[in-house]
């Protein structure tokens, strides 16, 4: 009922919406702390998306979303932005009609190095947001809310903590240049949009979390996603840097535990905040599980030393 209401007022601000005589809203399935909707208005048809309730406690910042769409639209990475609606900080974007890129297909070599340089495109021409994403500063943000309203945490938090601590002080032998990135490259995320008769281009969707990063956390982030094999990997980074150096490798598996411990930690703050009925806490012990495989990989010292190499 709520999102009937807010979906119909939020049309209402939308000149060339509001003055449709044909409108269509059929709700899209996929986001979990977000609405969003497909409608059809006069042949046309566009994604509105309303921001969730609470979502600002997750350190999310509308404008600097509707700032990352917009540039990632102009430069053909994200689906085109039509129109903000203010304050609410809802967004209407061009629907892309496009298909989803399945797990199994989109590790293979060809949509790797597709997806590499989309994030290059981005990285590369995207101009300064007006918004931080360090994965240490998050975490710490994070399990903050977690502890005022009363999440639960690992029984091991400390030594969790002490891993995570071990990789800030080896990456900061390196210090990363801030850069625009996505930071959420989950699989959903990822559209290829249908054109007859050719291959279409790789859509990248939900920029809410677009900030001031590490490049390494979007290479991370997107290689944890997908689960990447060693060959894989190595595909990966070669079609973003043209080369496979030992300092790139480590900065990657460095930054693939930090990653999964932000994912881990998304899901310990929604168990305290959010009022939708998802398990959330399933969702962050799956995330502290793999980072435990990942800081205890027999090869975890030999990336501490290596991210502070030459090359």
């Amino acid at each position: 009922m709520m999102a009937t209401l807010a979906i119909d007022k939020a049309i209402a601000k939308v000149p060339f919406l509001a003055h449709s005589k044909n409108l269509k809203k059929i709700p899209l399935s996929g986001g979990i702390t977000n609405l969003n909707f497909k409608i059809e208005a006069d042949g046309r048809a566009y994604v509105l998306r309303l921001a969730g309730e609470g979502t600002d406690q997750l350190g999310i910042k509308r404008d600097v979303e509707h700032m990352a769409n917009k540039v990632a639209g102009e430069l053909g990475v994200a689906p085109e932005i039509v129109y903000f609606i203010e304050p609410e900080g809802y967004i209407v974007t061009r629907f892309v009609n496009g298909k989803r890129i399945m797990p199994e297909d989109i590790v293979k070599p060809d949509y790797l190095a597709r997806i590499a340089k989309k994030l290059r495109v981005f990285h590369r021409r995207a101009p300064k947001l007006n918004n931080e994403f360090n994965v240490f500063k998050r975490v710490a943000m994070l399990t903050k809310i977690s502890k005022e309203n009363n999440s639960k945490f690992p029984d091991d938090w400390d030594w969790i903590m002490q891993k995570m601590n071990e990789a800030k002080t080896a990456l900061e032998k390196a210090p990363y240049t801030p850069t625009p990135c996505h930071n959420d490259l989950l699989n959903l995320n990822w559209l290829e949009e249908e054109v007859a008769g050719e291959i279409g281009e790789i859509r990248l969707l939900d920029w809410e979390y677009a900030g001031m990063g590490d490049i390494f956390f979007d290479l991370a982030n997107f290689s944890h996603h997908h689960r990447l094999n060693e060959e894989q990997i190595e595909d990966f980074l070669y079609e973003y840097f043209g080369e496979v150096t030992d300092k790139y490798y480590a900065r990657l598996r460095l930054m693939w535990p930090m990653s999964e411990l932000h994912e881990a930690m998304w899901g310990t703050t929604q168990t305290g905040i959010s009022k939708l009925e998802e398990d959330f806490q399933g969702y962050a012990d799956l995330w502290f599980g793999r980072f435990r495989q990942h800081v205890t990989d027999f090869r975890w010292e030999q990336w501490l030393k290596d991210v502070a190499k030459k090359k």
